[in-house]
């Protein structure tokens, strides 16, 4: 029986291979050359006696066994990390590098003002931020590609321990000469099921306003075609329909140039959860509860 181990080098370039589904993209997120890519797979593959990838000319095929040992791959390389993590918990609180994700409708809203007065206050942090949706996300928290992430709750996240941040207000935007007048506090009866512009699958906030509105038929009729809340507020203002935006992003200024005009939705569940997650049993539950009081004093 081989004795044979892979090295977490090779498991880190199939995983990487996997995820991107090309050898030059995977090679570069690697920070690697290709040709050092594919040698560091295929002897892998040779040491273990076993086909992983099918390799052709345009396409990249893993096995099923080679999809198997990239599932067990993913949860090694996450032990190795979280092994790094626990020796570095026990030096300076809040210090070294942390990887966090946080979405697009927060981002351009809240880290601006958190980012400068971080820096300020923990010198010796090294905060590494990558802008994913809601989905891509949870995906890389659970595939260990970051250490936390900044979301907007609810939220299937799987098994995470949180810390809570805010409560942030839904608001709906409309163009400033909309011919019914709507009120101070717009209920989601007003809500033109036609007109009614979204983010596109993936972001929660998408899933929030609905479920605020808790009209199913919006579900179904409703545009999900933006890919920013910027967009989405450009689309109004052109009187090409109304939107949902929150709060944060309302007192941001992101309406600032426009003749676009918010008001709050009047709904119970017309608010959502700004919240830091991080996987269960983390070595770094203290640093990120440390990076979550940060966050609310911001």
């Amino acid at each position: 029986m081989s004795t044979y181990l892979p090295t977490l080098k090779q498991l880190q370039y199939l995983v990487a291979l996997h995820e991107h589904g090309h050898f030059g993209r995977a090679a570069e997120a690697s920070f690697v050359s290709q040709s050092t890519l594919s040698a560091g797979i295929r002897e892998l593959e040779s040491l273990l006696g076993v086909t992983l990838v099918e390799r052709s000319r345009r396409v990249v095929r893993f096995t099923a066994l080679g999809n198997q040992v990239v599932d067990k791959a993913h949860r090694i390389l996450r032990e190795a990390e979280e092994l790094a993590d626990l020796v570095q918990a026990a030096g300076k609180p809040l210090a070294g590098q942390l990887r966090m994700s946080v979405i697009p409708t927060i981002a351009p809203f809240l880290l601006p003002r958190f980012l400068p007065r971080l820096r300020k206050e923990r010198p010796d942090l090294e905060l590494f931020l990558r802008e994913e949706t809601s989905q891509d996300a949870v995906e890389s928290l659970q595939h260990g590609r970051v250490d936390c992430v900044l979301l907007a709750l609810p939220f299937a996240t799987g098994e995470v321990e949180k810390a809570h941040i805010s409560d942030d207000e839904l608001y709906v935007a409309f163009p400033k000469d909309d011919p019914r007048d709507p009120p101070d506090l717009i209920p989601p009866s007003m809500i033109d099921e036609g007109r009614l512009l979204l983010l596109e699958d993936g972001h929660c906030l998408k899933d929030h306003a609905l479920a605020a509105c808790n009209r199913p038929e919006l579900r179904a009729s409703a545009t999900m075609i933006g890919t920013s809340l910027h967009t989405l507020v450009q689309m109004v203002d052109n009187d090409l329909g109304l939107t949902m935006l929150p709060k944060m992003a309302v007192d941001a200024g992101i309406l600032t140039g426009t003749e676009v005009v918010a008001r709050p939705l009047k709904s119970k569940s017309a608010t959502r959860e700004i919240a830091l997650i991080w996987r269960k049993n983390s070595p770094r539950r203290d640093d990120f509860e440390l990076l979550a009081e940060e966050l609310r004093a911001g």
